[in-house]
């Protein structure tokens, strides 16, 4: 049995987010329950150098749509990076999985020998379809799940590894 760059990619990306937006959720709840300012966890880090929780989650989105996109040959939508609650958030996330569920097999499925270039902040990178795939694109979806994740919980919210894995 062989797995497709799409189901490597689309349903992981939307599972990803789905599950994120429901830890969102508890983070949202949890903020409300111990009346803690919701910036004050939107604005939280792991440490000093690294994003917020906001951008940690913004990230998210724009890896797996634009990852999902340049995969499919097709354009994706940009946000505007606004996001000021928890509510904003998980609407973009939800945003985001729509996007994905336009997305079709057929779209990214052969295409694993395709160059893909894109834009980084200090340069134009490109690689084939498939190591920007399993090289690029998951790894950092995972990282910025993972590390939104791990400041919730960091910060005393009741979450643990099956609302990372989901249903």
């Amino acid at each position: 049995m062989t797995i497709s760059m799409f189901q490597a990619s689309v349903p992981a990306f939307i599972r990803s987010l789905n599950n994120l937006a429901a830890i969102l959720e508890k983070g949202a709840a949890h903020a409300q329950a111990r009346k803690i300012d919701e910036a004050v966890l939107l604005g939280s880090r792991l440490f000093p150098d690294m994003f917020p929780l906001v951008r940690q989650v913004q990230l998210v989105s724009d890896t797996a749509k634009s990852g999902a996109g340049r995969l499919a040959g097709v354009g994706f939508p940009a946000y505007e990076d606004k996001e000021a609650t928890f509510q904003d958030l998980i609407q973009r996330l939800r945003n985001t999985v729509s996007y994905l569920e336009t997305l079709r097999p057929a779209q990214i499925d052969g295409g694993e020998d395709r160059t893909i270039s894109w834009q980084s902040r200090s340069s134009t990178k490109s690689m084939q379809a498939l190591p920007y795939l399993m090289n690029h694109v998951l790894p950092n979806v995972h990282f910025h799940v993972t590390t939104a994740y791990a400041i919730l919980r960091h910060n005393g919210v009741e979450i643990g590894k099956k609302d990372f894995l989901g249903p």
